[in-house]
């Protein structure tokens, strides 16, 4: 009871605050412009984004198991994209729960002989992996960008960030997971192709709603809005992320009507791709 009880307020905390985040952002954007924005938009390039963002989680599922086999488990290449994909259904539609990594250990830990640790490190690694290009990528296009000489102390975060981030993360995977150590190239290489694959998937919302004008500045918010959604304080990502266009859009002095609209547009790829775990579930 007391365990539901957490989860519940879990639920509602990330329920509010993404209530609070879009109440935030519509207020200070054009709603009707950015549903015209929205319903103008090319789709043959949001058919594109699509699919390359799931051809980035299907190179996450690749590199996942990687992880998997190393500590001995053992399972097709077809089955960890199953579970991958039902993995973001869970995250994305049942947030209350265990969890999509969680009800992926559990799984795997009723089927193997492998000790929970073993399966919960792979996965914090397998996340890791994902989120160090992330970073390194957001810093490369943060310099590129209109954001770069705006603020000095944003600028030399970015610039140390850039040289020690991969040295930095080899270095915790040397004295934390030395046992994954041999995975260290190969797995960093295949995180930096996923985020690779949905920058482009990024640029292709971009060029369905019209606003390649803004390309760099665009797809600059977009991995900021990635770090800021991997922190578990919404829905989704929901909310967050169209915070962090209105916010930095406006920083620019822009406007901010095409930002929410390009983060709404991801947000519903990544819905209907996380359906696809459904499926896969039942």
């Amino acid at each position: 009871m007391v365990k539901l009880n957490k989860r519940l307020l879990k639920s509602l905390i990330k329920v509010v605050l993404t209530l609070v985040a879009l109440y935030i952002v519509f207020r200070k954007v054009d709603i009707h412009e950015v549903q015209a924005i929205i319903a103008h938009s090319h789709l043959g390039y949001l058919l594109l984004a699509f699919l390359f963002f799931n051809a980035s989680k299907i190179l996450s599922s690749v590199r996942l198991n990687y992880y998997f086999h190393h500590i001995g488990v053992k399972i097709s290449e077809w089955y960890a994209l199953r579970l991958y994909y039902i993995g973001m259904f869970y995250n994305l539609f049942l947030p209350g729960g265990i969890g999509g990594d969680g009800y992926k250990i559990y799984l795997l830990k009723k089927a193997h002989r492998v000790k929970v640790s073993s399966l919960i490190s792979a996965t914090l690694l397998d996340r890791l992996s994902g989120l160090v290009p992330l970073l390194f990528f957001a810093g490369l296009l943060f310099i590129l960008s209109d954001f770069y000489h705006r603020y000095l102390w944003l600028d030399w975060i970015a610039i140390i960030g850039l040289i020690v981030i991969f040295p930095l993360f080899y270095l915790l995977n040397l004295y934390l997971f030395k046992h994954y150590i041999p995975l260290f190239f190969k797995t960093t290489f295949l995180g930096s192709l996923v985020q690779l694959l949905q920058l482009i998937s990024a640029l292709f919302i971009v060029y369905a709603i019209g606003h390649e004008s803004g390309l760099v500045v665009f797809l600059t918010l977009f991995l900021i809005s990635s770090v800021v959604a991997v922190l578990p304080i919404s829905i989704g990502g929901i909310g967050v992320r169209e915070l962090t266009f209105l916010y930095g859009l406006t920083l620019l002095g822009l406007d901010a009507d095409g930002g929410v609209a390009f983060s709404l547009l991801f947000f519903l790829i990544t819905a209907v791709s996380s359906l696809i775990g459904s499926v896969f579930h039942s």
